[in-house]
C-alpha cells in the first residue's frame, strides 16, 4: 500500500519521537496516497487536540495529486487557523537507476576524493558539514559531479535511518539543465542496497520533478504540512 510507503517516508524525513510525533516546527504532515491517508502531529500539541487531528485524518479523503485533501482545513481550524501550507510529491526510488551525463559522477565509496573535495565547499554547507559528510558521517553515502573546479551537483543522504533514507540533490545553478542530478541521484542509490529510498521536493520545485520523471521514479502520493507562520518549515 502506497499510504505505508508515505508513513515510512514520514518518518525518516522527520525522525518521529517513540510515540509518533513531530520534532516541529510543522505542527502536522499529512501523507495523501492513492489509498488512503496518513499523519503526524507535532510533540507538544495537547493528547486530546492530536488524538481529535489523527481521527479527522483517518476519515479524510484522498485528493488528486498537487491539491491538499479537504481535511487539512478542518486541521488548521482545530490547531487556531492561520497556518501557512506548503506539500509536495513523493517518489519511491528502485535501484538500479542509470542515466548518461556528459560528466564524470564521484562517488564517497572512493575515499581517495575526500582531499580534493574539501576545499570545493558549496555555498550553504557550514565547513563542519563539509567534513562531516567527506569522512563519511552525516550526509554520506554521496554522489557528486565537479567540474570547472566545483561542485557542480551532489546527491547525498539528507536523511538515512534504519527504515530508510531521504535523497538530497542539489545542482549549482550554473550546471542545470545538463542531466547532472539525475546522474548524482542515480548514483547515490546504488550506493544504498537493501535500504528503502525516498525522493521528494516541494510544489513548486518543477526541476526536481523532472528529475523524478527522468529516473521513472515511483510516485506514491504527497506529504502536506501546517506549520505556523513564524516557523521555518520541513527538514529536508
Amino acid at each position: 500500500m502506497t499510504t505505508d510507503l508515505l508513513r515510512i517516508e514520514l518518518g525518516v524525513v522527520w525522525r518521529l519521537d517513540g510515540r509518533g510525533r513531530l520534532p516541529g516546527p510543522e505542527e502536522l504532515v499529512i501523507g495523501v496516497a492513492a489509498d488512503g491517508l496518513t499523519a503526524a502531529v507535532r510533540a507538544d500539541v495537547p493528547d486530546p487536540v492530536a488524538t481529535e487531528l489523527l481521527d479527522l485524518v483517518s476519515q479524510g479523503v484522498p485528493s488528486s495529486p498537487g491539491h491538499p485533501p479537504d481535511v487539512l482545513a478542518r486541521c488548521d481550524a482545530l490547531l487556531g487557523g492561520g497556518r501557512a501550507v506548503s506539500g509536495g510529491p513523493c517518489y519511491l526510488v528502485r535501484p538500479p537507476l542509470t542515466f548518461e551525463a556528459p560528466a564524470d559522477v564521484i562517488t564517497s565509496d572512493d575515499p581517495s576524493h575526500a582531499a580534493r573535495l574539501r576545499p570545493l565547499r558549496p555555498a550553504g554547507w557550514e565547513p563542519e558539514e563539509w567534513d562531516e559528510l567527506l569522512a563519511g558521517g552525516a550526509g554520506a553515502p554521496w554522489a557528486m559531479i565537479v567540474e570547472d573546479g566545483q561542485v557542480a551537483a551532489i546527491c547525498h543522504s539528507a536523511r538515512l535511518t534504519p527504515e530508510g533514507a531521504e535523497a538530497g540533490a542539489w545542482t549549482s545553478p550554473a550546471f542545470r539543465g545538463r542531466g547532472y542530478a539525475a546522474a548524482t541521484t542515480a548514483a547515490w542509490a546504488g550506493l544504498l542496497p537493501g535500504v528503502r529510498l525516498f525522493y521528494s521536493t516541494s510544489a513548486d520545485n518543477h526541476s526536481s520533478q523532472r528529475v523524478a520523471g527522468r529516473l521513472g521514479l515511483d510516485a506514491i502520493g504527497w506529504l502536506w504540512q501546517l506549520t505556523p507562520r513564524d516557523s521555518t518549515a520541513s527538514p529536508t
